[in-house]
Formats: structure tokens, C-alpha cells, sequence
């Protein structure tokens, strides 16, 4: 017995509604297999993401200790080194500051402290040049910004790294 507006026993309407079955059934599958993509790429980049990263700019003499203090606080603030990355950059007069002839002995041990956390010290080339200084005349730990500081600054940005310039 077929009934009215059924499609049992017309070919062309069993074609299309199976048709329509693939169609559906492609559409639905397609949607599933995003969203497992997508929950499996999501935890794939957590799991690279293992720390913040941060770049701290660093030009003014004045503002020295000041940065010190803030990178330190960033540590203890984030739970400690492993939970952030910082690069402090340093150009212009502050990189005065850094020199070994001219650090005091508290500051020296205060910037190898963070240095020995994790902190990447990164000098200028081009203030390196202009103060007429090398890696030898900076406290430890150092390197150079080889193509300098504000490039650098950019090239973290780049990497993700946020920017901080207190």
C-alpha cells in the first residue's frame, strides 16, 4: 500500500530524499569533526603557552631601581620564575647603571639574583657603541641586542611578549 505523499515506490523521490540523508549527514559530520579540531588545536596551544612573557624597556637612569623592583615584584606576583619569562632591554643613560666599574655591590647582587631567576638582560649595540663598552665592562649575564633595543623590543612584541615601559 503506498500512501499519499509518500515516496515508496517513486525512484526519483527515494534519490532525493536519500540525497538529502548524505547531504545532512555530511553537513553534521563535517560540524563534529571542527569542533573536535578545534578543542584539540585549543589544548595543543595551552599546552605551549606554559608561561607569560613579558618585556620590560629600559632607557632612564633614574627609573633603574625602580624597574628592579617591578621585575621582582612580577616574579612574586606571577607565583615565581617558572610561571613568567622577562627580558629587560636596556638602552640610552640607564645601561650606565649596568656597568661593573660603576655598580655598586648591592646592585650587582640584585641583578644577578634576577638574572639567576630567569632574567634575560639584553643591551643595546648601539649604546653599547656610544658608551664605547663591551660584554666585559657590563655586569654578568648580559647579551647584546645585536640589532638593537628597539628592534628587539619589537621582535618580542612579535613573539608575543607584552610590553611594559614604566
Amino acid at each position: 500500500m503506498v500512501r499519499e505523499g509518500s515516496s515508496a515506490g517513486r525512484p526519483d523521490l527515494i534519490e532525493a530524499n536519500m540525497q538529502r540523508r548524505n547531504i545532512l549527514w555530511t553537513m553534521f559530520s563535517s560540524i563534529g569533526a571542527a569542533a573536535v579540531l578545534a578543542g584539540t588545536a585549543s589544548r595543543a596551544n595551552a599546552a605551549n603557552v606554559d608561561k607569560a612573557k613579558v618585556a620590560y624597556h629600559l632607557s632612564d637612569l633614574d627609573k633603574v631601581a625602580f624597574v628592579l623592583g617591578n621585575i621582582q615584584n612580577h616574579y612574586d606576583g606571577m607565583g615565581g620564575p617558572d610561571k613568567v619569562k622577562i627580558n629587560l632591554v636596556i638602552h640610552g643613560a640607564a645601561l650606565k647603571a649596568f656597568h661593573s666599574a660603576q655598580a655598586s655591590p648591592e646592585f650587582s647582587l640584585h641583578a644577578a639574583q634576577l638574572a639567576k631567576m630567569g632574567l634575560v638582560l639584553s643591551a643595546c649595540i648601539n649604546t653599547m657603541k656610544a658608551q664605547n663598552v663591551t660584554l666585559k665592562d657590563l655586569l654578568p649575564d648580559f647579551t647584546i641586542a645585536d640589532k638593537g633595543a628597539v628592534v628587539l623590543l619589537a621582535d618580542l612584541q612579535a613573539q608575543g611578549y607584552a610590553y611594559l615601559r614604566p
